[in-house]
């Protein structure tokens, strides 16, 4: 299990409306129809000759990806959700859209993870039972902390083939043994 961001690579990020942000989180936490987002209003960051990154967002709770990758990842990557359009300043020509990850799974061990932090959920020590993972899922979102999107293993690999550098991959947990989980998968 992953969290992703874009990596260190020199790609122009998205800078979100900050009402958006917290609609969205708003709605991972309550759910309401009222709170769903239907458009989400970004704007460039970064030097402007830089290429525009095709996963341009670090938001936990808000991954987006670019048409190029909606069309080369297929229809698996809508199992997790519904694609929701970013209106980007001064960017008409560019289309990118939120990925609302509408899937949420409880398959946490809480015996064996980190207690959830009370004010956001997060859970720094992720402990996942196997035999509860959603592994046909690209990403879900827990109970325990449901504005972050956790990303499977497959799906991390399709997507950081398509994108190359553009992807950082923190690993939150595995069942090898021998794997090393990021030591602060959720800071940055």
């Amino acid at each position: 299990m992953y969290r992703l961001l874009p990596g260190l690579s020199d790609h122009q990020a998205l800078s979100f409306n900050s009402s958006d942000v917290q609609r969205i989180m708003r709605w991972h936490r309550t759910g309401a129809e009222m709170d769903r987002p239907a458009r989400l209003r970004a704007a460039w960051m970064e030097e402007k000759g830089w290429p525009k990154g095709d996963f341009p967002s670090g938001y936990p709770s808000a991954p987006v990806v670019s048409l190029r990758i909606v069309e080369q990842f297929g229809d698996g990557l809508l199992a997790s959700g519904s694609l929701v359009p970013v209106d980007i300043d001064g960017a008409k020509e560019d289309e990118y859209y939120l990925l609302l990850v509408e899937q949420v799974v409880d398959c946490l061990d809480l015996r064996r993870s980190s207690k959830p932090k009370k004010a956001s959920g997060e859970v720094k020590k992720a402990v996942f039972r196997a035999d509860a993972l959603p592994v046909g899922l690209p990403a879900f979102r827990l109970p325990q902390f449901p504005r972050a999107v956790q990303w499977n293993g497959w799906a991390v690999e399709r997507l950081t083939g398509l994108t190359g550098d553009e992807i950082e991959a923190r690993l939150l947990w595995s069942e090898d043994p021998a794997a090393v989980p990021h030591p602060d998968p959720w800071g940055f």
